[in-house]
């Protein structure tokens, strides 16, 4: 048997520092990730906990730019059609936002969740058969969370087609599209999140100053 590890108050405190600092960037500098780095945080992700351990996150790293100019393009489609759901002021404030960082970005991951996984044996799945998608959303999170702590940024789009982004990179139709995220070191930091920073909303959660 193990001995716990012991994680004091000071642990504690940069813990919450942490949390407060995760943020959504979009604003990166072009430098790439050591190779290392890359492959240490998508080890990180599978230290996540999931569903009958089932681990059903497919990480797929995109780096062929016609791929990458196709989810740009999915992008810019759902962009448009989303800004048409606005009037007035919050139409030209949400023409103002900066909402992805596809172009900026030196790493991009889409990460699926794989349905059709045999690992876990379909153990805590039977009743909520959603366990399978929130448990990639936990990866995520936790890679999010072990990038920030080495201060690599991570931006989460959700302003996509998922039919098109699979169809660009040829994934198997059991994996469905959980995230879209653009990956690198961030070009300014910011306690606040970019939308309560330009007034889209207010939000929760700000930490204490």
């Amino acid at each position: 048997m193990s001995a716990s590890p012991a994680f004091d108050e000071a642990f504690a405190a940069r813990l919450d520092e942490l949390l407060a600092w995760r943020r959504d960037v979009r604003r990166f500098r072009p430098e790439p990730l050591p190779e290392a780095l890359v492959a240490h945080l998508l080890h990180l992700t599978d230290l996540s906990p999931s569903v009958g351990h089932s681990q059903p996150w497919r990480w797929v790293r995109v780096s062929d730019a016609e791929q990458r100019q196709a989810v740009r393009e999915s992008f810019a489609r759902c962009n448009a059609e989303a800004l048409g759901d606005y009037e007035g002021e919050q139409a030209a404030l949400y023409a103002r936002l900066k909402l992805e960082g596809l172009r900026e970005a030196p790493e991009q991951f889409a990460v699926f969740c794989d349905h059709a996984t045999e690992q876990g044996h379909g153990l805590g799945r039977r009743s909520m058969p959603e366990m399978l998608d929130y448990s990639v959303v936990a990866a995520i999170t936790q890679f999010w969370l072990a990038a920030r702590a080495r201060g690599v940024g991570v931006g989460w789009v959700s302003i996509l087609e998922p039919e098109a982004v699979s169809a660009a990179l040829g994934t198997p139709p059991e994996w469905k599209l959980i995230a879209w995220l653009c990956v690198g070191y961030p070009q300014e930091e910011h306690a606040d999140p970019e939308l309560v920073r330009h007034g889209w909303e207010v939000g929760r959660g700000r930490p204490s100053p």
